[in-house]
């Protein structure tokens, strides 16, 4: 397959034309995504205010799993792309292949967690035993069941890494549309399927995940033209797992980092009231809306940094930071917006069948979405800076700026604004953690990135046509 090989999209066609097709499709497949997050809580919460309080809670256990197959695929993503953009077809072959082994070692981990971790983890944030118990329905299925996660995502990943955005979409709304349908079915008990509550809609993702697997390695062998799946290619490399883990591992952090954020941030909540959690899970669902278009964004723009990285194309380089940012500013100023104006409308997706819970729910959460909404613009520029950092091989500077943000501002922050006994007040850590994390980003932008993109001279960008 190496001997012929047309000049991949991603060194040729026009930056602007090139993000719409590589970014658009991954934004529809997380606003699906995000559609699906917000649609499972809603029916979740018809059950009970508890049962949406266990599945806030689940949260960061399942956020850490993401983190995993998220952190994994940013490293095989930026690996395969830079082969590609260096004309290294084999070493493609080779990190294409070697996904199956990234595969098996992140299901064994969390299926692992799944079988002897799900209460311990639960009774570690509450006592309550309508909570413990719901949290564990949830969880339990959704970790041992974890196989069809891993395989979505990184059989998205091998087509985002060679620029067929598109597929990756299809995988990512199917798996999105049949958890949707298969929700209320399983949650309520319709159409002749027995009710399972919390357990059906775990359930409900698993088998939608999977199908979502399925139809990946299907087409990544008929529709991924540039590269090979062999057994050929499957002799374990070491310094392949190496390469991939030295951008995976701290891109992994990084999202845990946010695990071990949203686990301390419950714990704070909590002594408050429990209500206070589910403003916390609501709020998290809806951010989701705003935020999922931008990590679409950073899913397209990486490939296209990492190959013109290989390529050595500075023009190319400067010009896709600058469009994401245009992009990703625009959606989050719009997100402030609709946070800022009608919170209330917002939350009250997540009523319960209690009206007085409903009312809690809208008194706790329209100030914590508005004061947390603030930090929205500055997270846009911060997020495509990190997509840059991940790109060209320096996850570890994301890496820093997630531990500093979340782990040494935002959780002191809200504790020690939560010694004030006001729980409006501890929203603010949000915000005051935001300006942190761009201050840091932008240092290490100006003073390594902007300095690796200064390419030999005489090595001629690649035209535009």
């Amino acid at each position: 397959m190496a001997e012929i090989r047309e000049e991949n999209k991603m060194g040729t066609m026009p930056i602007g034309k090139l993000l719409v097709s590589m970014a658009v499709p991954m934004i529809l497949s997380m606003i699906v995504q995000a559609l699906y997050n917000i649609v499972d809580s809603i029916f979740v919460s018809r059950l009970s205010q508890d049962a949406l309080s266990a599945v806030s809670l689940a949260f960061s256990l399942q956020n850490l799993m993401i983190a995993v197959g998220a952190g994994t695929g940013v490293g095989i993503n930026a690996f395969l792309s830079k082969s590609l953009g260096e004309k290294d077809f084999k070493t493609a072959n080779k990190v294409a292949n070697h996904a199956i082994y990234f595969w098996a070692i992140s299901y064994a981990i969390f299926l692992t967690i799944g079988l002897t971790l799900t209460s311990v983890y639960f009774k570690a944030q509450t006592n309550d035993p309508a909570i413990l118990q719901y949290g564990v329905d949830y969880m339990r299925p959704v970790l041992c069941y974890s196989f069809g996660l891993f395989g979505q995502m990184f059989t998205e990943r091998l087509l985002t890494s060679t620029g067929r955005t598109i597929y990756s979409m299809v995988i990512q709304m199917t798996g999105a549309i049949i958890n949707i349908i298969l929700d209320p079915i399983m949650i309520f008990g319709l159409l002749g399927c027995p009710a399972m509550g919390v357990r059906g809609a775990a359930i409900a993702t698993c088998i939608g995940q999977c199908c979502a697997c399925i139809l990946g390695i299907i087409l990544n062998f008929t529709k991924n033209a540039d590269i090979e799946l062999s057994a050929k290619y499957l002799k374990p490399e070491s310094y392949i797992f190496k390469r991939v883990y030295q951008v995976g591992i701290p891109s992994i952090i990084m999202g845990s980092i946010g695990s071990v954020m949203t686990f301390a941030l419950n714990k704070i909540l909590i002594g408050f009231t429990k209500v206070a959690v589910a403003v916390f899970g609501s709020y998290f669902k809806l951010q989701s809306f705003i935020f999922m278009p931008v990590f679409g964004l950073n899913n397209g723009i990486i490939p296209i940094l990492a190959y013109n990285l290989g390529a050595r194309n500075r023009e190319r380089l400067l010009k896709t930071i600058k469009l994401g940012l245009i992009f990703a500013l625009t959606t989050m100023t719009i997100g402030l917006i609709l946070f800022e104006t009608i919170p209330g409308t917002l939350l009250g997706l997540f009523k319960s069948s209690n009206p007085a819970e409903n009312a809690a729910l809208i008194e706790l959460g329209v100030p914590a979405l508005r004061i947390i909404a603030v930090h929205f613009p500055v997270a846009a520029i911060c997020i495509v800076i990190g997509s840059t950092f991940q790109a060209f091989g320096k996850a570890t500077f994301s890496m820093v700026v997630s531990i500093m943000r979340q782990l040494a501002v935002l959780v002191p922050a809200a504790y020690l604004l939560s010694l004030t006994g006001v729980l409006t007040n501890v929203w603010f850590a949000f915000p005051i953690a935001e300006v942190m994390s761009l201050a840091v980003s932008l240092f290490f932008f100006k003073t390594r990135i902007l300095k690796m993109m200064d390419f030999d001279k005489a090595v001629p960008p690649l035209p535009e046509n």
